[in-house]
């Protein structure tokens, strides 16, 4: 074979091997917001109420209800053995009980309340990050549960960096990691606000509406299992009633 045809014969070879393209932060939010319905079908939720059992590494059972409005609240209520762990957070306000600190209502500490209102986001920071003052960076791959995901940081226009685990095949996010003021944290509003904290979600499913929910979650640090229950989207919430900071 003529050195000619052998250099026309190795570029043949070179075009026929498929082209990987890196996937750029922007493809695989994209992708990830239409594993979950489509941007349309996740900008249409204006409430969630979501409520299940926990059972930590000591065997502790929790029960948890938790409510979300759009741009307007976030009230989470953990009852357990000794009463109930309630926090609030609404766009100007944050606080927390403890029936371990007697319960009553304390504001949160003001990183917590940075923290905390990306919970009123109903459809996710991820939609429209930029047009919110939001960026993202991509940070390579990573591991969860022996499943390979695309790591990307969210850094909010205020408030801590958010980083997300999507699966590489699914696009759904299989690990939320972030600093202090968690979700499922309890406390009182005590937490660490340089604590990390993971929450690790699986088995998600269709719901009745057409939304899609994990319906577990594992949160690190506490060792918490939590079984999802019941999950209603776009169902009334007395906002009013349940910004106040009362059990």
């Amino acid at each position: 074979m003529s050195a000619l045809r052998t250099i026309t014969f190795a570029l043949c070879l070179i075009v026929a091997i498929p082209q990987v393209k890196a996937q750029t932060a922007d493809e695989i939010i994209a992708k990830h917001i239409d594993a979950m319905g489509g941007k349309a079908k996740l900008q249409s939720i204006n409430t969630v109420y979501w409520e299940g059992t926990a059972v930590t590494g000591n065997g502790m059972e929790l029960e948890f209800k938790n409510w979300r409005a759009k741009d307007k609240l976030f009230r989470q209520e953990i009852s357990f053995g000794m009463g109930n762990i309630v926090m609030i957070v609404t766009p100007t306000n944050g606080w927390a009980s403890n029936p371990r600190s007697g319960g009553e209502f304390k504001p949160l500490p003001d990183e917590v309340q940075k923290a905390m209102r990306l919970q009123l986001d109903v459809p996710s920071p991820l939609v429209d990050y930029a047009a919110k003052g939001h960026k993202v960076e991509l940070l390579g791959k990573d591991t969860v549960g022996g499943k390979t995901c695309y790591k990307i940081k969210l850094t909010p226009a205020a408030g801590n960096e958010v980083t997300y685990y999507f699966d590489t095949q699914s696009y759904y996010i299989l690990r939320e990691g972030r600093k202090g003021g968690g979700l499922m944290g309890g406390g009182g509003g005590r937490r660490d606000p340089n604590a990390e904290l993971n929450l690790d979600f699986s088995d998600y499913q269709k719901t009745p509406d057409g939304y899609f929910f994990p319906f577990t979650i594992n949160t690190g640090g506490v060792g918490a299992k939590t079984s999802i229950t019941k999950v209603e989207f776009n169902k009334p919430v007395d906002v009013e009633k349940l910004s106040k900071p009362a059990n």
